[in-house]
């Protein structure tokens, strides 16, 4: 069934321990939480029936909005979780790099170039090895390579037209921090797999709930604060001692709860309970 086709089920007053289910919700996330009433994202607002539109413009707050609604959302000055910054970063690498930059907050060195010759632009500032990624709308670790030749970097300049240039830094881990609210919800280390340069699991990578450096987890609670983020997995990687922010994920994913056996649906549910998101 998808988000949209959620049907709103009314809960049970009758009975005493019945949830309370005056939350509302768009978008599939809190599908499971039993405090929530999820009513799907409808592109015509016409297309709800007029219940779950009066409970939409009756809610003090509305849960994952989607990218459809949140800006309408935000000009009505109606609140959201996660917060309209949160959203408008959603899979646009340039747009968090450059956030980073101004921040200071610390990053492999990283350029964006343009226009026809910018493969040999790109050889002005960069050595072989070099990491390329597809600026926007990549995730999964998808549209992410390790450039080590000419012929690699023509290749991958005829499938992007805006370059996304990132300094190789060879490790074989690095850190998934996710931040929800204003708290550290959990953190791991993503391990590659043999002879994969990326650590993402949809790419082979593995899970390892290690002790992360608190230091990695005060950059990601210290930069999804400044940048505005409420709802985020960001990924670090320690080289040489220091901790780089290496990109942030809005639709992070919820494998490492569930190998820490953390109930991420339970945790959410708490966390919307106690006013924390």
């Amino acid at each position: 069934m998808r988000a949209e086709d959620t049907p709103l089920m009314p809960a049970d007053s009758s009975s005493p321990n019945a949830p309370d289910q005056s939350v509302i919700a768009l978008e599939a996330r809190l599908n499971s939480c039993r405090n929530v009433r999820t009513l799907g994202v409808r592109p015509n607002f016409s297309d709800y029936s007029e219940k779950e539109a009066d409970l939409i413009r009756r809610a003090e707050k509305i849960y994952y909005p989607s990218t459809h609604y949140i800006d309408m959302f935000d000009a009505m000055g109606k609140k959201t979780f996660p917060s309209s910054h949160t959203y408008r970063f959603v899979q646009d690498k340039i747009k968090q790099t450059t956030l980073f930059q101004l921040l200071q907050v610390p990053t492999p060195r990283t350029r964006f170039f343009y226009g026809r010759r910018k493969a040999e632009k790109i050889l002005r500032h960069f050595d072989f090895p070099f990491v390329a990624k597809i600026p926007r709308g990549s995730a999964l670790g998808r549209g992410v390579y390790l450039i080590r030749s000419q012929a690699e970097l023509d290749q991958y300049c005829e499938i992007s037209t805006v370059a996304y240039i990132q300094e190789y830094l060879p490790v074989d881990r690095d850190i998934r921090v996710v931040i929800i609210g204003d708290q550290v919800a959990h953190a791991y280390w993503r391990v590659g797999g043999p002879g994969e340069f990326r650590n993402n699991i949809e790419q082979g990578g593995a899970i390892e709930l290690g002790d992360v450096p608190a230091a990695a987890k005060a950059l990601a609670l210290d930069t999804a604060r400044r940048c505005g983020w409420n709802d985020v997995g960001l990924d670090i990687c320690l080289y040489r001692g220091v901790c780089y922010m290496l990109e942030a994920n809005m639709k992070y994913g919820k494998q490492g709860f569930q190998k820490a056996g953390i109930d991420y649906s339970k945790l959410m549910e708490e966390m919307i309970r106690d006013g924390r998101i």
